[in-house]
């Protein structure tokens, strides 16, 4: 079937968010931040309040759990807004035609925790210009469990042949390709473009 719909993920697609711009130089050292990342603020951490955990419940376990780690654990969510850096201008820009073209239906379908969200609304009109958006934190589910995208897909109606998924994690691409959504693994906005046009999309 024909493409009819569009499904962007939006951290790494169209928002540029990375923790390291708050930690890339905050310890004395790289084996210190990788330890950091790799056994305190972990990404499974993360996903938690994707999920619908409360920053503050996340962080205070945490902090009873690593006491000398306190003040880098309070400052992932305490300076979050660093890490939020703008958006990726290319990506948006794509956004826009397929917008413009009136040929697809575009919603937005994200891990992030239903508060911090609440900050990007603020700042980026473009999040706006979605038909409807699917907001893990908002559902207590997140990607890459099937119900997550079954949300999308029922709540608007659409046919997972009829749509394409883009996201920036592999592991999220693969799981909508299992469930017959087709998907593009988002590397940057030129590959993006590329694949677009070799699809007929634009």
């Amino acid at each position: 079937m024909a493409i009819n719909t569009i499904i962007f993920d939006l951290g790494g697609v169209l928002i540029d968010w990375n923790p390291m711009y708050v930690y890339r130089d905050y310890f004395d050292s790289d084996e210190k931040r990788d330890y950091f990342f790799n056994h305190i603020c972990t990404s499974d951490w993360n996903e938690e309040q994707d999920a619908g955990r409360s920053i503050v419940e996340a962080t205070q376990l945490l902090v009873e759990k690593f006491p000398d780690w306190e003040q880098p654990i309070r400052d992932y969510y305490g300076r979050w807004t660093e890490m939020l850096r703008g958006p990726i201008h290319d990506t948006v820009e794509l956004f826009r035609q397929l917008k413009d073209s009136g040929r697809y239906k575009i919603y937005a379908l994200t891990n992030w925790q239903a508060d911090l969200f609440s900050i990007a609304l603020v700042r980026y009109n473009f999040l706006h210009w979605f038909d409807g958006r699917v907001v893990s934190g908002e559902e207590k589910t997140r990607k890459p469990f099937p119900e997550f995208y079954k949300i999308l897909l029922d709540r608007y109606a659409v046919l997972p042949e009829e749509c394409l998924f883009i996201d920036d994690n592999l592991r999220n691409a693969e799981a909508a390709g299992a469930l017959g959504i087709n998907s593009i693994h988002f590397k940057n906005a030129e590959a993006l473009k590329e694949e677009l046009i070799l699809r007929h999309i634009i």
